[in-house]
């Protein structure tokens, strides 16, 4: 239910907002990446949860794309 409702107020929004989210998403990931290898990370799962994410978000956008042409 929850990843329902992240979808739904993705495809709210618009292609610059996903942009935006899509670059945050990344920093995040190499953040959690940076400190799970200087053994800083206490929730690895949250790795998992930001790469689903950005697929996510890559998949809204990519139907945004095929929906304007």
């Amino acid at each position: 239910m929850k990843i329902n409702k992240y979808v739904e107020d993705l495809k709210k929004k618009s292609a610059t907002e996903l942009n935006e989210e899509l670059v945050a998403a990344k920093k995040e990931l190499f953040n959690l990446r940076f400190q799970n290898a200087t053994n800083q990370l206490d929730n690895t799962s949250r790795i998992k949860e930001v790469r689903r994410n950005i697929a996510r978000i890559q998949t809204v956008i990519s139907e945004l794309s095929k929906a304007s042409k």
